[in-house]
């Protein structure tokens, strides 16, 4: 009988702790990114986003985080007390500019934006908060390569040449 007791008491317990670490009323605080912008040498495209998060009842910052972009799921590291940080490659032909959304998803939310994507159903899952990320684009390099345009450039003026000098000795 009492270890029936007790074994109630430590189901009600973890119980309890389970449901207060969920963030509620969470709030996106301080958000910052980074993209590349040089992509000249490199075959992705990095996309960093950093953020703090409140919420509205104490010691639930430090819940378990998932972000989902364009349909890929990641986890989010935990790089301070309360700060997060996202972390994504895209290959250079396929990094769009513009905004990306990065909706942000605890344990729970997660397990449900799953389920409906093995279900290849549409994501209506609400989010905990959304992150966006601004991408102005990335630079691939001139039109024309240097070596092109000099050899452009010499064939010109030797037509050029060669023509002025049929003309002086004609």
């Amino acid at each position: 009988m009492f270890s029936k007791i007790f074994s109630l008491a430590i189901l009600a317990l973890a119980l309890s702790i389970v449901s207060s670490e969920t963030c509620s009323n969470p709030q996106v605080k301080g958000a910052s990114s980074y993209t590349t912008t040089d992509a000249t040498i490199v075959s992705q495209i990095a996309f960093i986003t950093e953020f703090s998060l409140e919420c509205s009842n104490p010691g639930a910052e430090k819940v378990s985080l998932f972000a989902e972009v364009d349909g890929r799921i990641t986890p989010v590291a935990v790089i301070g007390d309360t700060k997060y940080q996202v972390s994504w490659n895209e290959e250079v032909k396929k990094a769009r500019s513009g905004d990306y959304n990065v909706r942000l998803y605890d344990e729970e939310g997660y397990g449900a934006v799953r389920k409906a994507q093995r279900s290849g159903e549409e994501n209506n899952v609400k989010p905990l908060a959304t992150v966006v990320v601004r991408h102005s684009g990335s630079y691939t390099g001139p039109w024309f390569n240097s070596e092109i345009l000099a050899s452009g450039l010499i064939a010109v003026v030797a037509y050029f040449a060669f023509a002025t000098r049929s003309k002086i000795l004609s």
